[in-house]
């Protein structure tokens, strides 16, 4: 369970600011880990939170803490790629934060951003190392968030 790291607080704070107003928004954390983005989404007034986690201990915490800010989230323990492939839900806003050494970034990208609605955003925390075709990215020292933005349909 050593692969577990979490978003730090700064950055969990940027992110919202970034994001401003997501009341009312559907909202997807890939790679949940301890939930804490998606839970933030649910403090947040998202209209609906998923949480993809694959390691069932972790996605049963993400369950037991979540039910504490509300019931409009469900927690699925599977592989994000897996998920996505089979899900043919649509979000508003997709994260991901998928561990450092994480060898399908491309192919996230891709079904990540086949799930957004017209306007959505998907963001994808990673090392500085990695470099995307992303519309944005922030530093938070070794850490970055690239945003990728669609348009109206």
């Amino acid at each position: 369970m050593t692969d577990l790291r979490p978003t730090s607080s700064k950055v969990r704070q940027a992110l919202f600011n970034i994001l401003y107003d997501i009341s009312d928004k559907s909202f997807l954390d890939l790679f949940a880990g301890t939930g804490e983005v998606g839970i933030n989404a649910m403090q947040k007034d998202a209209s609906k939170v998923y949480f993809v986690e694959l390691n069932k201990k972790r996605a049963n915490d993400i369950k037991k803490k979540a039910s504490k800010f509300g019931k409009n989230f469900k927690v699925f323990p599977q592989d994000a790629i897996a998920f996505l492939k089979k899900t043919k839900e649509k979000f508003d806003i997709i994260f991901a934060d998928p561990p450092y050494n994480y060898k399908k970034y491309n192919q996230l990208i891709e079904l990540a951003l086949n799930h957004l609605n017209p306007n959505g955003i998907f963001i994808l925390e990673h090392r500085a190392n990695h470099s995307f075709d992303a519309d944005d990215e922030r530093k938070y020292g070794d850490t970055v968030l690239s945003f990728w933005y669609k348009g109206e349909e």
